[in-house]
């Protein structure tokens, strides 16, 4: 298995070589990063299975990170946990309400960052489990209110998949209908565009039956296997 890919950003010295040589230990790969502003650029720039921001930091702060994270293409549903010696109720509230998953406190020492590790790295398995694309032409039939649009698709995951549709627009309820190769299972989802590019369209699904969540699955598992 990959190892996790975490993005740990903190100002102080000692804290980050210790995350760093714990979860290093643990198996994970770790991009240690003291520059906040530097952090916010790879955000967009990479896809992490996880990351671990200080709260207290000089240029952009955990909870401004934790919004560009949020906003970003490539990590806006990526686990986040916040490291702070602050342990005021409203602060715990404010990070949550930014989306972050779990809050640890400071000062941090090898038990607690283990504890933690292994408390959050079955979410961020799961999280990269859903985030995985694999290929899939297919036919798919778009329908946007009274219209319905043909067009085909590029890749596929657990949340949504690439097409190139004519005529779509970030925001746009989409249904979408499409057959699985090989095992012929019909689709049929309903998504909304997330991005839209001059020529495809990233459809985000919100809506997925049991079965075709497993069909999915089942799919993207084969041609991994593959």
């Amino acid at each position: 298995m990959t190892p996790l890919k975490l993005l740990v950003v903190e100002d102080d010295t000692a804290s980050l070589e210790l995350m760093t040589e714990v979860f290093t230990y643990l198996k994970a790969e770790v991009r240690p990063v003291s520059d906040s502003e530097k952090a916010a650029g790879m955000i967009d720039q990479e896809k992490f299975d996880g990351i671990f921001l200080d709260l207290e930091m000089p240029k952009l702060n955990g909870f401004e990170l934790a919004r560009v994270i949020r906003k970003s293409s490539w990590n806006k549903s990526t686990p986040i946990i916040i490291v702070t010696g602050r342990d005021e109720r409203q602060t715990m509230q404010e990070a949550f309400a930014l989306g972050a998953t779990f809050f640890l406190q400071k000062p941090v020492d090898r038990q607690k960052l283990t504890i933690l590790f292994r408390t959050v790295s079955g979410g961020m398995l799961e999280n990269r489990r859903k985030s995985i694309r694999v290929p899939l032409q297919t036919e798919v039939t778009c329908t946007v209110g009274s219209r319905t649009i043909r067009g085909i698709s590029w890749n596929l995951s657990q949340g949504g998949m690439q097409v190139e549709v004519s005529d779509l627009h970030v925001k746009d309820t989409v249904r979408l209908s499409f057959r699985l190769p090989v095992s012929g299972v019909s689709i049929d989802v309903t998504g909304t565009v997330a991005w839209a590019g001059e020529s495809r369209q990233g459809i985000q699904f919100t809506t997925l039956s049991p079965p075709t969540q497993q069909s999915i699955r089942e799919y993207i598992a084969a041609v991994e296997k593959d």
